[in-house]
């Protein structure tokens, strides 16, 4: 088994048990799963900045999972509270988990329904990526790997808010010390690993271009509209020259 390990950590063959997926998920969201903890901290500790309660703002991170459309939701609580303009933002930037399960579909299409609904529930953008490089090294789907991948960055995001949730309180104007950057950094760290085809490099620089001029110009949801911009212009010049995205 410790020979086999050995060799699977390094590339040479796939793993042959569920223990091997288990560790190797673990090794690989890890360095993901702490880079998002300022983030985590900065979640929880706006939630109690914002009027939630402490069991309010952990349950938010315990039912949605969702970083960027935690964040976001604060914001419209914040602003508006209607609940109309909260699922509008809910919608639109959780829209591109639609083009995670459909690139997931066919490897997860035959899995138990029970499966199916915790690899969706856990699908983050950064399970998505070492799940896709998991793919992408030994050419096969393991349920096992994207499971512990998608728990273990769950288990890291809750304690990293449960951490600003407790300080909140007592560390005033906590998201002065630039905590935000976590959020630039992760998605640094997911994205360039991942531009190994003319798509999806053009996708990448199109986002990131049309970023700066929505928010120079203004734009209400700079970052939602340069995702927006940037997958269409990734899907159009796979098109064009036959290349696949991923």
């Amino acid at each position: 088994m410790f020979v086999m390990d050995q060799e699977f950590n390094r590339g040479y063959l796939p793993p042959r048990s569920t223990t091997a997926y288990q560790k190797q998920a673990i090794i690989d969201i890890f360095p993901l799963s702490l880079a998002v903890i300022p983030w985590g901290i900065l979640c929880g500790s706006l939630a109690i900045e914002f009027g939630l309660t402490a069991i309010e703002s952990q349950l938010m991170s315990l039912l949605v999972f969702a970083g960027a459309v935690q964040l976001a939701s604060l914001g419209v609580i914040a602003m508006s509270g209607l609940v109309p303009s909260l699922f509008s933002t809910t919608f639109i930037i959780s829209s591109r988990h639609l083009l995670y399960s459909a690139v997931f579909r066919e490897d997860v299409r035959k899995l138990p329904t029970a499966w199916r609904m915790m690899i969706a529930f856990f699908l983050t953008d950064e399970m998505f990526a070492v799940v896709m490089a998991f793919k992408a090294r030994y050419g096969f789907f393991s349920e096992h790997y994207a499971l512990v991948a998608g728990f273990t960055f769950y288990v890291v995001w809750n304690i990293a808010t449960f951490i600003g949730i407790y300080i909140g309180g007592s560390i005033p104007d906590l998201q002065s010390y630039g905590f935000e950057f976590a959020i630039a950094a992760t998605f640094i760290a997911i994205v360039i690993p991942q531009i190994k085809s003319i798509p999806v490099l053009v996708s990448v620089i199109t986002a990131v271009i049309a970023s700066v001029l929505l928010t120079l110009f203004e734009f209400g949801e700079p970052l939602m509209g340069a995702s927006l911009v940037g997958m269409l212009a990734g899907y159009t010049t796979s098109k064009l020259l036959g290349e696949p995205i991923v």
